[in-house]
């Protein structure tokens, strides 16, 4: 893995034609901000991909949004607790891979946290905190061992009536990687995609310049902390930033511990950085709720996993590899 840091300014992927070979297009997607960047010899190439690629995450979206009534993933919500419901073998994997995270994770990481009763709404004005019984109460269907899958007939089992699951944390990932195979096959060698700050980059900027991604400063997200140079890598930060209530001069941030059902308090921003962006979605959130010290404990034991973890006092964290290259 190659990855180098130093401290200049992000690059600015603008959407404009750069020579003709270089062709991006800014769109919302899964309710968030996608950018898609594609470098070809010929500009119709690049655009005829990134256009593959939006339908691409059109499709994705269709398949595991739970806000749509027809989709497989809210008809398996809706029969929690009833029946198995048979699903296509991609929505199939892509949950049994959640799972494996979650297992990974000794259940930090759980796709089954759509359970949650809406107690804390980071959308509205929100006035007081909960009360710690309707927190405690919200957390009971939240459990990734009560999703039962078949592999015989690709069926999905939520064995509670209630349960649901969502892919807020990885699915975005998950996209990012088909839009980046579908502008593969689509003979764009260099090119990124960003789902909603869930990078993926490929290729190279240019014959000598690698891509450049920045790290946003947790405390101004205006201005990036650090920057990476990569090359072929997904690179995908969680933050306290992104969305947020202050309830009597206390921040509480939208990441929340599935198994308290509490905000997480302590980091500012992780970033995880792999060649996966689904994995590097799915860690990222993770590392977040684990913490400082078990969540470097668990980059550290995954092969082709690093990151990078800024704490809420502003000290920054590398993982081991990075250390090194630092």
């Amino acid at each position: 893995m190659r990855v180098g840091l130093f401290y200049i300014l992000l690059f600015c992927c603008t959407p404009t034609l750069v020579a003709q070979t270089s062709f991006s297009k800014d769109t919302v997607l899964m309710g968030s901000a996608f950018r898609f960047t594609a470098k070809h010899t010929t500009l119709k190439t690049a655009e005829t991909a990134v256009n593959n690629a939006i339908i691409e995450v059109i499709r994705i979206e269709k398949l595991i949004s739970s806000w749509d009534k027809n989709s497989e993933t809210s008809n398996i919500n809706r029969m929690a607790g009833i029946q198995p419901v048979q699903v296509s073998f991609e929505l199939f994997s892509l949950i049994n891979r959640a799972i494996k995270i979650s297992e990974i994770s000794n259940g930090y990481y759980d796709i089954s946290f759509a359970s949650i009763d809406k107690i804390w709404d980071f959308n509205a004005a929100q006035i007081h905190v909960p009360y710690s019984e309707k927190i405690k109460e919200s957390i009971e269907k939240i459990n990734y061992k009560n999703i039962i899958l078949n592999p015989k007939d690709t069926s999905v089992y939520l064995n509670t009536k209630g349960m649901k699951i969502g892919f807020g944390s990885i699915g975005k990932g998950y996209a990012a990687n088909k839009a980046k195979q579908i502008m593969l096959a689509d003979n764009i060698l260099s090119g990124v995609v960003n789902a909603g700050g869930d990078l993926i980059a490929w290729g190279s900027k240019s014959k000598t310049e690698p891509w450049s991604i920045g790290i946003a400063d947790p405390f101004d997200k205006t201005n990036t902390t650090l920057t990476l140079t990569v090359e072929d890598m997904a690179v995908v930060t969680s933050g306290n930033y992104e969305k947020y209530l202050t309830i009597n001069g206390k921040r509480y941030c939208h990441i929340i511990n599935p198994k308290t059902g509490w905000p997480v308090t302590g980091l500012a921003s992780t970033t995880i950085i792999c060649r996966d962006a689904e994995i590097a979605d799915a860690l990222s959130t993770t590392v977040f709720i684990l913490g400082l010290s078990d969540g470097m404990q668990l980059i550290n034991h995954l092969d082709g996993i690093e990151g990078i973890i800024i704490e809420q006092n502003g000290s920054i964290h590398y993982s081991n590899t990075l250390k090194n290259e630092k």
